[in-house]
């Protein structure tokens, strides 16, 4: 008897040791979550008749690692697949997707326009990009002035808005929108433009002047 416990103790010692063995042979990556340096804050935006807009804005949750960001893009709607009218924003926690936020006042949005078959065929990786570049901190030394960026799906056709926190900053609101064309491989043939918000607050007619265009 005292054999075969013996026996059965050393079975569950070696199994033991088997288990640490396999769970080291896993990567760290698979272990340990991959901090990201800022928390960001996906809101979505739905017209609702009975609400102002700042009401219509919900808050959907925060992450602040990378292996959150993608349980949560994966387990929404693509923003191509948005009703026209809403809109997706991802911005820095604290931070809410309007002009008037005080991180957002002072500056403005490099804004890519698409027209409508380019939904089917450019408004996800654009919009995916947009999101790796900012929760990557991929602006060249430029990403602490990065506060958001907000997808617009209309009818009309798309935009694409990347929100900086000082519009007077030229070398970081160019940086910003060099990088984004480089992430996004926008042809030269194509220009984009920076809208200052306060000008966007006081255009006169449809058109807002760009402060900067690459």
């Amino acid at each position: 008897m005292a054999a075969t416990t013996n026996t059965e103790e050393i079975e569950e010692v070696e199994r033991k040791e088997q288990e640490v063995t396999n769970f080291n042979e896993f990567p760290p990556e698979v272990l340990i979550k991959h901090p990201l340096q800022h928390t960001w804050t996906l809101w979505y935006y739905e017209q609702d008749k009975n609400k102002s807009w700042e009401e219509s804005q919900r808050k959907i949750t925060s992450f602040d690692t990378a292996e959150d960001f993608w349980s949560l893009y994966n387990h929404i709607k693509a923003a191509s697949e948005l009703r026209p009218g809403c809109d997706y924003s991802l911005f820095k926690h604290g931070i809410r997707p309007m002009w008037e936020d005080d991180a957002n006042k002072s500056g403005g949005r490099w804004l890519i326009n698409l027209d409508r078959k380019q939904r089917a065929s450019d408004l996800d990786h654009f919009w995916i990009e947009t999101l790796l570049c900012m929760i990557g901190e991929a602006f060249n030394g430029y990403s602490d002035d990065v506060c958001g960026a907000v997808v617009n799906v209309r009818a009309k056709g798309d935009k694409i808005g990347v929100w900086t926190a000082n519009a007077k900053n030229e070398d970081s609101v160019l940086e910003i929108g060099l990088k984004l064309r480089e992430r996004l491989k926008i042809t030269s043939k194509v220009s984009i433009g920076y809208q200052i918000h306060k000008d966007i607050m006081v255009k006169v007619g449809s058109q807002t002047k760009n402060a900067y265009i690459i």
